[in-house]
């Protein structure tokens, strides 16, 4: 009740100001020739407001960002000796990037395999101790105890073997690893450490590698616009697309950057510092079109709202409190008159146009206009509230208009 109250005063005020400014124009009228009554009912274009399924579009900024970004780092210390990639370049997984000194690691790796031969050698040595000591247990001509120590050291003997190989293998592996390879496919950083600098455990960037296809967009939706979509969804003026949305991706200056994204992501929880839902979405972005860190506008299509009233953008009036729509109603004599509305307005939406006719950008009307409403499209300033107008349809208004416009360029 409330609500409505502020409506129709905001509503009063508009009339009012009509009114004065009518009131004068009369006045001016009777002092002068007295025509300004005879003249005949300004016209107007009219539209009939029926309801009508609406597509609805949401638009969010994002930001653009690789579907893979990876940091690349030495998994060994060492010398960097080669750069093998272009900075900026396209790099393909299990490639090169850059190339350690191994001469190290090499020696390390000799060391470990002379440890191995010695660890076999006395592998080797325990497993005979321990056979030339068993027939002789048999014959009762050695100790038990003898005979155990024997065979212990031939199990120790193994165990070493085992220590030497797992040694060796590791040193191995870190020998290969002084040749740093990608390991995902995507566009190359700058370089973090040039040739000749020192890498270590505790500073092994190189680079990094971002894989822009598939590209994810980031957005985030506040919770008030999330709750409201939640209440239209819930009361029915709202229908999602029961396949997910539609993602389009614009440029901020407009201009359609990419399309045919999915959603992939929607964050359960609001962050509590930004007040907003973290989402993501999928698209193909062949040849790396778009670049990471851009910030873009997210459309988000496939939404509906069933049995919606619209009305053109051009028809909806800025008042001192609320948005206003004049209208065409009959007077108590059966007249045409000018009738101003207060209304609740929702969303933009564009119609597709029907024969050849362009697109039309409408406003979604949430409240004050009902089936069969005749909403002005134009001559407002002509229009005073009360006053008797002749409404037309609006390609008959535009040509009216159109035409003193054209005979004055003709003169």
């Amino acid at each position: 009740m409330r609500k409505d109250f502020k409506l129709a005063a905001a509503a009063a005020l508009v009339v009012a100001a009509l009114l004065a400014m009518a009131g004068c124009s009369k006045s001016s009228g009777e002092q002068g020739q007295g025509g300004m009554g005879n003249m005949p009912p300004p016209q107007v274009g009219v539209i009939t407001v029926q309801p009508q399924n609406v597509p609805v579009t949401f638009e969010y900024t994002g930001q653009t960002q690789g579907s893979k970004e990876v940091e690349v780092r030495a998994r060994v210390g060492g010398i960097i000796e080669k750069r093998t990639y272009v900075e900026g370049a396209q790099v393909e997984a299990g490639q090169v990037m850059f190339e350690l000194d191994p001469k190290p690691l090499q020696a390390q790796v000799a060391a470990s395999e002379a440890e191995l031969a010695t660890a076999d050698a006395r592998a080797t040595q325990a497993t005979r101790e321990a056979s030339r000591l068993k027939p002789l247990l048999e014959d009762r001509a050695v100790s038990q105890q003898d005979y155990d120590n024997a065979v212990s050291n031939q199990q120790i003997a193994a165990a070493g073997v085992l220590s030497a190989k797992a040694q060796l293998q590791e040193l191995r592996l870190n020998l290969g690893y002084t040749r740093v390879v990608a390991p995902v496919s995507g566009l190359s950083g700058r370089e973090m450490k040039s040739v000749g600098s020192l890498v270590t455990p505790t500073d092994s960037l190189l680079t990094t590698l971002v894989q822009l296809n598939p590209l994810y967009v980031g957005f985030g939706p506040s919770e008030n616009e999330q709750n409201a979509i939640e209440r239209d969804v819930v009361s029915g003026s709202l229908q999602l697309p029961k396949n997910g949305f539609e993602v389009e991706i614009r440029g901020v200056e407009g201009g359609v950057l990419a399309k045919g994204g999915r959603m992939n992501f929607t964050d359960s929880r609001v962050n509590n510092q930004t007040g907003t839902v973290e989402m993501r979405a999928e698209l193909s972005n062949p040849g790396g079109k778009l670049k990471g860190g851009q910030f873009v506008r997210v459309a988000l299509h496939g939404a509906m709202r069933p049995a919606a009233i619209v009305v053109p953008q051009g028809a909806v009036l800025e008042g001192p409190q609320s948005k206003i729509v004049m209208t065409v109603a009959k007077d108590k004599d059966g007249k045409d008159v000018v009738a101003p509305r207060p209304v609740e307005v929702g969303e933009w939406a564009t119609l597709d146009g029907v024969g050849g006719k362009p697109a039309t950008k409408v406003w979604v009307i949430t409240k004050g206009l009902a089936a069969g409403d005749r909403v002005i499209l134009d001559n407002f300033v002509k229009l005073r509230p009360g006053a008797p107008v002749t409404p037309v349809s609006p390609e008959v208004s535009a040509a009216a208009q159109s035409a003193p416009a054209a005979q004055a360029d003709h003169k």
